[in-house]
């Protein structure tokens, strides 16, 4: 049990406000001691904490009191990096005075996150596996750009990790970094004394506080691969997102493509019968996927079953046939061809087993065939694996559906009923009741399959019309989004109509933060995680209720398994998947004590189905209306104001 003497939460918690500028929230002080006593007590705690309540210091206040080690995970790099940029300094500076010793911080990130330095100076394997010491053309400036800059973080005792680095393509950070089976190890590296990702790990030994993912908080609790120092409590932020980025961690693919790449890389350094075995395998593979259907593979086929039970035992042979010979300096590029061999093996061999917990499809991208592996659900190995485990504080805007703590617990492997875990939200600082309107299109017709119709055109050139733009339109698909921007673009010439794809997200981001009269229109990313305060945003549009389609592999597989339970498929994975959605989206909307508008739902089922009601009580508590000339007239008064 931790020392809980000396400064109190509160008075660090006041401090530290003060540090970042901020102001300090009641919700923020109740979830700060509840955060605490969640840590003491060792009992699981979910808080939902509303936007504003800066719910950041309220968990690491008292992570920070803890006398433990505890482990603070993302889903997003732009939240890391407000933790450890602003937030954790901020902190210290203000524990200072109430501390005699201030505990010490990191990060930890995936060792394909660091620049690598024996293959910034020794080069990177090219496609048959011989070392190439700079690519030619474009890539190859962006290479000695990214080497340089490597150097230069080695020099200055820097960091190394991918976001300090200058701007730069995936294919040319490949060239400067391994993942962790390419990596020829600390015992063997020359370059080892200086690794980055040695170094981080290391300095992570040495601290209190560890922020890394969810990815890798996966990969070391349920995969059992030690990626984190041992911790006595994780602080699951953005936790909303835990079991899709648990189900992500453990997603597998194999391609012919994949097979093949493999295949050239060990031909440099094989001349056995393996490495044609291999190449044999992989044509079976592509003949009998010319034999298989698109989508969920219920019943795997004899000819696809052969094909995988054929790749797994060829890359079993490639592996031994590539292990080193003598002794010597390590080979960096006949240990990679071990190690992408080696990949494929373990992925042939899970899909080869298909076993009832995982759901196996076949994805079909322009005539690229690709198999795909997953969990159906993660929740059993969160409960054995992490909350069995440790002691686990879960945080999000949006804990709650349909009302409750209920649905994302049981989502995540906490029991509803059990007294292992405590729900609470502590409230948002914003009077949704009087900054937001919520708007249900009652009058338009349901959502038509093939994508939007003319009632629902006619309906958002109308609002944003009124609203003189400013409007972020969230649409379930991309389809949908770039005929929604091409029909308001026509008919509204004045305004400027984003669209996702236009340009890279952030800077898309920015043209619509620097001119009120814009409007951006997007899907899924645009969905969450994207901050736009103030009179640029008086109006989003949400399409459609963000129902999962029909013939989503996971998504299907998993309705099918709660009604196999004896549960309601439907409203166990397909309502909440929703409500989780149009709760984040409709969160875009108020972001500080002074944004107002509209959030306007142009799907009549919320109103008039029988689920209706679990995902409208999942939504922020603005005031509610279905009446179109009430919303139009609000939506002018706002453009109105904001344009004096």
């Amino acid at each position: 049990m931790p020392d809980v003497s000396g400064p109190s939460v509160t008075d660090v918690l006041h401090a530290a406000v003060e540090a970042v500028g901020g102001v300090e929230r009641p919700g923020q002080v109740q979830m700060a001691e509840a955060v605490r006593d969640a840590l003491t007590d060792e009992r699981h705690l979910l808080v939902q904490a509303g936007t504003g309540t800066g719910k950041s210091l309220g968990y690491l206040v008292p992570s920070l009191l803890h006398g433990e080690r505890v482990v603070i995970a993302t889903a997003t790099l732009n939240l890391q990096h407000q933790l450890v940029q602003r937030d954790i300094p901020a902190l210290k500076d203000a524990a200072r005075a109430t501390l005699d010793t201030v505990p010490h911080h990191a990060v930890v990130k995936g060792r394909g996150n660091y620049a690598c330095l024996h293959r910034v100076r020794e080069g990177a394997p090219d496609d048959q596996g011989t070392l190439v010491e700079v690519p030619q053309g474009t890539l190859g400036a962006e290479v000695v750009m990214l080497r340089e800059w490597a150097e230069d973080q080695a020099d200055g005792g820097h960091a190394g990790d991918r976001d300090s680095a200058p701007a730069h393509t995936d294919l040319a950070w490949r060239q400067v970094s391994v993942n962790h089976r390419e990596c020829l190890g600390a015992t063997r590296c020359a370059h080892a004394a200086d690794c980055f990702a040695e170094l981080a790990r290391e300095d992570a030994t040495r601290a209190q506080v560890v922020v890394t993912n969810h990815a890798m908080l996966a990969i070391d609790a349920i995969d059992g691969v030690p990626m984190l120092p041992e911790y006595d409590a994780v602080v699951v932020d953005e936790a909303h997102e835990l079991a899709a980025r648990v189900t992500q961690a453990a997603t597998s693919e194999l391609s012919p493509e994949m097979v093949e790449r493999v295949v050239r890389r060990a031909r440099a350094h094989a001349d056995g019968i393996e490495v044609d075995d291999l190449a044999d395998a992989s044509d079976a593979l592509v003949n009998a996927l010319v034999r298989t259907e698109e989508g969920r593979i219920d019943e795997v086929s004899e000819p696809l079953q052969m094909a995988l039970d054929g790749v797994r035992d060829a890359a079993r042979g490639c592996v031994s046939a590539l292990k080193p010979t003598g002794g010597g300096e390590p080979d960096a590029a006949r240990q990679q061809a071990q190690a992408m061999a080696e990949d494929i093996r373990v992925v042939a061999e899970r899909m080869a087993a298909h076993h009832e917990t995982e759901v196996l499809w076949l994805s079909d991208f322009r005539g690229n065939k690709q198999l795909h592996i997953a969990p159906i659900d993660v929740s059993s190995a969160l409960r054995e694996k992490l909350f069995a485990e440790k002691t686990v504080v879960l945080t999000s805007a949006t804990l709650t559906l349909g009302g409750g703590f209920d649905p994302v617990a049981a989502s995540l492997g906490l029991r509803p009923g059990d007294d292992s875990w405590t729900g609470l939200d502590v409230g948002s600082p914003f009077d949704y009741a009087k900054q937001g309107m919520l708007y249900v299109a009652k009058h338009l017709p349901p959502p038509a399959r093939d994508g939007l119709g003319e009632a629902q055109i006619d309906e958002i050139v109308a609002l944003i019309e009124a609203a003189g733009g400013r409007t972020l339109g969230l649409f379930s698909s991309r389809r949908g989004a770039e005929h929604a921007a091409e029909q308001v673009r026509e008919r509204l010439p004045d305004l400027d109509i984003w669209c996702q794809g236009d340009a890279q997200l952030p800077e898309l981001a920015r043209r619509f933060a620097e001119t009120p009269s814009t409007c951006l229109f997007g899907t899924l990313s645009l969905w969450q995680g994207v901050d736009l305060p103030g009179d640029t945003c008086q109006l989003v549009i949400i399409d459609r209720i963000p129902v999962p389609r029909p013939d989503d592999p996971l998504m299907s597989a998993r309705q099918r398994l709660v009604e196999r339970r004896g549960g309601n498929g439907f409203m166990t994975v397909a309502a909440q998947h929703a409500a989780l959605l149009l709760a984040q989206g409709a969160g875009r909307l108020i972001r500080r004590s002074t944004d107002k508008g509209v959030v306007a739902i142009l799907d009549p089922r919320i109103a008039t189905a029988r689920y209706g009601s679990f995902l409208a009580s999942s939504l922020p508590p603005m005031w509610r209306t279905i009446d179109r000339d009430t919303v139009l007239a609000a939506l002018k008064r706002l453009d109105a104001a904001a344009s004096d």
